[in-house]
């Protein structure tokens, strides 16, 4: 039932409406009140949103439109209606996190991204589904492009609302896939930070865990990261997200890696056909496309990520089980059936087995590191194929491992710290398929100038 075509999909997109608000010819609240009419059409099917401020959201985009008319916008990004991924903390909405065990959570304080969004004039719409405490139990939204279909996880309500047109924006977070991946899914672009490079204010208890902007392009996703980087920098003891206050001008790379990860094995004909001829065009147009077999050091990095999803899996798992237990004890039948068999798998976890998986990202780091000069970046496949058919859990059926999709294709710019970008430049079987760009730790903008020359030549 797909229906994107690339060619013909338009997003909606904030960046260029700057001389119409200057001029009158556009308003910011006459922007937010065709991101609700879109709402109010698609959302009974998408169900992307878990609460709306609607009433907050039309005060802010009429001060907005008052400072663009008076030649006083805050910033590039003052009256953006952006949505907020519901595990970051709210002062004027409820943070609930999908889950039982947080129905009514309301501590009325902004997390320290939430904070600068406004302080840059941005419009704080709503609050966007998440899985499930931001793990695998997803929520109720589907996908914009197929009904049917998962947006992906966990953040979930982000991708669908931009993928559908509702907002030019939103936030998600990411500790293995949750930002890449729903964003593949979802035709989004979105850059998943190097890590520490966006402050993430309460949401300090995993150590891979990012925020990062799903928005209909790359300047819009650009704008608004810069907005909050400048604003609140980094995680204590971090670096900021650093580099120009305007989107990064595209750079053709001369040389990418071809990533393939350890979910290439169980990809389908199809997006692997699509992926290959992309990298042919890009080689038609002089760019060396470097695979595994071409240097030893690209056959130990990818060994290097081979287990990624594993690594990735005991780390956070052994990160969050003391809150999630607590949290179960204070609430028993607070926490779905999937999540407490994450949790109790995390329970048979050692000292031993974290440290030893902590040893596996430090060597994986190590030899993306080593591999690094060879080329631009890596590039990859941002998502396992189309996004896969999901109808719920089945009564009496065993739980789905992965409903919100593999992370296989995620997990690795996680685990080494690095910046990803995914724009959606595949469409297999009527459903978006994204390509991420990775660069080493810090290189966020030239993972987004490069992003930006693929966006284009591809």
């Amino acid at each position: 039932m797909g229906t994107y075509d690339r060619a013909r999909f338009r997003p909606l997109i904030w960046h260029d409406r700057a001389p119409a608000f200057r001029d009158g010819a556009d308003t910011p609240r006459a922007y937010l009140e065709r991101c609700l009419a879109v709402i109010a059409e698609r959302e009974p099917v998408v169900r992307a949103w878990v609460v709306l401020n609607e009433v907050g959201a039309r005060a802010a985009a009429d001060a907005s439109t008052a400072r663009w008319q008076a030649g006083r916008p805050l910033s590039p990004i003052d009256g953006m209606p952006i949505g907020i991924k519901d595990l970051l903390e709210t002062r004027d909405m409820p943070t609930q996190m999908n889950c039982k065990a947080f129905e009514g959570n309301f501590p009325k304080r902004d997390n320290a991204a939430v904070r600068a969004l406004r302080e840059a004039g941005a419009v704080i719409l709503g609050k966007t589904v998440t899985a499930e405490l931001g793990g695998s139990h997803p929520g109720p939204t589907t996908n914009p492009f197929d009904p049917a279909r998962t947006p992906g996880g966990s953040s979930s309500g982000s991708a669908a609302a931009v993928g559908a047109g509702m907002v030019p924006a939103a936030i998600g977070t990411q500790v293995g896939g949750s930002i890449i991946r729903p964003a593949a899914f979802c035709a989004n672009v979105a850059l998943k930070p190097s890590q520490g490079a966006i402050n993430r204010g309460e949401r300090q208890v995993t150590s891979q865990s990012t925020h990062g902007v799903h928005a209909g392009c790359i300047e819009d996703v650009w704008l608004a990261m810069m907005a909050i980087a400048t604003r609140v920098g980094g995680d204590p003891g971090r670096a900021a997200l650093t580099g120009p206050s305007a989107p990064p001008a595209a750079q053709m790379p001369e040389r990418l890696i071809v990533m393939e990860t350890e979910g290439w094995k169980d990809l389908d004909a199809a997006s692997i056909a699509a992926f290959e001829a992309l990298l042919a065009r890009l080689a038609g147009q002089g760019v060396s496309i470097l695979r595994r077999g071409d240097h030893p050091l690209i056959e130990r990095f990818e060994q290097g990520v081979a287990e990624a999803r594993a690594i990735s899996a005991t780390i956070t798992g052994w990160e969050n089980r003391w809150y999630q237990r607590a949290l179960l004890d204070n609430h028993p039948g607070g926490i779905s059936a999937r999540g407490i068999t994450a949790l109790e798998r995390a329970e048979t976890l050692t000292v031993v087995d974290y440290q030893s998986a902590l040893a596996a990202r430090d060597e994986a780091q190590a030899r993306h590191a080593r591999v690094a000069p060879l080329a631009d970046a890596v590039i990859a496949l941002a998502c396992p194929g189309p996004a896969p058919l999901w109808g719920g859990d089945q009564p009496g059926q065993p739980l789905a491992p992965r409903p919100t999709g593999d992370v296989a294709f995620n997990t690795p710019s996680s685990m080494l710290f690095a910046p990803a970008v995914t724009i959606p430049l595949l469409a297999v079987g009527g459903m978006p398929v994204g390509v991420q760009v990775m660069t080493p730790p810090g290189q966020d903008a030239r993972a987004m100038a490069l992003a930006r020359w693929l966006e284009a030549a591809a």
